[in-house]
């Protein structure tokens, strides 16, 4: 336990000690933000306008159905973070497990006592914090928003969870291509690429059948997260996020597995 803690502490020390982590915050904190904030200012605009007489009039209570905080807000918001963080969260885990790999230290930590499963996922824990902290600084100004204007907070709560779920996700492929990589830019690349196959099948289904149509639907990371987009957290997509991080942490254990055989 000692030892596992030894290690969070380290890598904890070397995620804040690059200007990477800062950067990556930053940039997903003022996306989001920014992106926020002009849907939201659309729909007022949009709420504005309906509620003027030439336009026929409504009271606050009576917001027509197509004028609603899904279609004008959450869901775009969600469909544009959704292909920012495919960009940012790789940036993040690039180093995690190639730099080890690289400089030959990841030999060292299991000299240490620590098991090359419990150094998987002490690393796993240690990103999937920062990536939880990221969308937590993210969604600041988002919910200040909401919560002052009085509408949607639970419909935001179920936005975050979903993003976040999301972003653990995208960590763990991540996670999976430093473990198999010596390079942090093969690394990102790789995580880049595996991160936007899985994003959506939409593009091959023309030319599979109905049955794997539905397969790659059921594997797709857009159609999984889209849903909270609607203020519905399932427990069928919370198990989708789960399985993706358990495959992901079975897959980097295994590449301990790999490296010393063809040692």
């Amino acid at each position: 336990m000692t030892a596992l803690l030894a290690l969070v502490r380290k890598e904890l020390l070397s995620l804040f000690a690059l200007p990477t982590a800062y950067l990556t915050l930053t940039m997903v904190a003022l996306v989001t933000a920014l992106i926020f904030f002009d849907h939201l200012r659309i729909y007022n605009q949009t709420l504005f306008l309906y509620a003027t007489t030439t336009m026929g009039g409504f009271s606050t209570d009576e917001i027509p159905d197509y004028i609603n905080l899904w279609d004008a807000v959450f869901f775009p918001v969600m469909e544009t973070l959704g292909l920012t963080l495919i960009g940012a969260v790789p940036l993040v885990t690039m180093r995690v497990f190639a730099e080890e790999r690289s400089r030959g230290t990841d030999e060292l930590l299991v000299t240490t006592g620590l098991t090359p499963t419990t150094i998987v996922v002490g690393k796993f824990a240690v990103t999937f914090l920062f990536v939880t902290l990221m969308m937590g600084v993210s969604f600041v100004y988002p919910a200040t928003a909401i919560a002052r204007g009085g509408l949607g907070i639970e419909h935001l709560a179920a936005v975050f969870v979903g993003l976040t779920l999301y972003s653990i996700a995208l960590a763990s492929i991540g996670l999976v291509c430093s473990a198999f990589a010596s390079s942090q830019l093969v690394a990102a690349v790789s995580a880049w690429a595996v991160a936007f196959v899985f994003w959506d099948f939409a593009w091959v289904y023309p030319f599979v059948s109905e049955g794997v149509a539905g397969f790659l639907d059921a594997i797709s990371l857009h159609l999984r997260y889209g849903s909270f987009a609607e203020g519905i957290v399932s427990l069928s997509n919370i198990v989708y996020f789960g399985g993706v991080v358990l495959v992901a942490v079975a897959a980097a254990r295994f590449s301990f597995d790999l490296r010393r055989v063809g040692a």
